[in-house]
């Protein structure tokens, strides 16, 4: 039975991508800092559709802890089929004095993992000529909103890449970018967004169902939501001078 490993599976789109690929028959490693609440949904799950669920808590701002990680990727005896790069976290504060602790922590997580967890799991995968990368961006990195959108937009600009590396390997990238969407992302950083309308909110699992359709059909960038697919063509296309006169705080 094929593995898929999910970062930040603990909640949210990393806990809606478990469930669904539980759910389609695969077993899973999930990764998050907190051991309780991973095998809570480890357990839950197992009896559930009767897999194999590991967990593997780590601190992903620890190189470290991501290269424990890293290590499991890379096994050769117990291949990973899926990786799904979605841990990540957001700061709800302006750059110019704010914490560069948290700062530093944010580009670890959102950056230097997914980079350093996708190195190690794509070598096997090209062997194999089977597997995804399925990194969970955001469509703030076609805007202009602090480190976060910079860090989302290193992180389209470098799944596209892997993209076209791949073609002809039988392995696929995606970049997910969705929009506002209901998870705890929003409560955890603190930031007020009960102004936003209904009919922009997505859920998770609409993310998931579409991320994995795109990826099945290598299709490097997976947006869901039709209101979200027409946003996206406007912040990718509209002129920069006028992205960045827009503030979605």
């Amino acid at each position: 039975m094929a593995t898929a490993l999910v970062t930040g599976a603990s909640a949210g789109i990393g806990l809606a991508f478990a469930e669904r690929l539980a759910a389609e028959g695969m077993d899973l490693v999930l990764v998050s800092r907190k051991r309780e609440t991973l095998d809570q949904v480890a357990t839950r799950l197992s009896a559930t559709h009767g897999n194999s669920v590991a967990v593997l808590p780590a601190d992903l701002s620890d190189r470290t802890a991501v290269d424990r990680v890293g290590a499991r990727l890379a096994e050769e005896a117990q291949p990973i089929e899926i990786l799904v790069n979605n841990a990540g976290f957001g700061i709800n504060d302006e750059f110019i004095g704010g914490d560069l602790e948290a700062e530093q922590q944010l580009l670890d997580v959102l950056v230097a993992a997914p980079m350093r967890l996708s190195h190690a799991a794509l070598p096997g995968m090209v062997k194999r000529n089977s597997g995804a990368v399925i990194n969970v961006s955001s469509i703030a990195g076609w805007m202009v909103n602090g480190t976060y959108s910079a860090a989302k937009a290193w992180l389209t600009t470098f799944t596209e890449s892997l993209s076209r590396d791949l073609v002809g390997t039988g392995v696929q990238a995606v970049a997910v970018c969705p929009g506002l969407t209901h998870t705890e992302f929003h409560e955890r950083a603190d930031m007020r967004v009960d102004h936003a309308p209904e009919w922009l909110w997505l859920n998770a699992d609409q993310v998931v169902e579409r991320a994995l359709r795109d990826a099945g059909r290598g299709k490097p960038i997976s947006v869901a939501g039709r209101q979200y697919r027409a946003i996206s063509l406007f912040t990718r296309y509209a002129p920069r001078p006028l992205i960045r006169r827009i503030r979605p705080r």
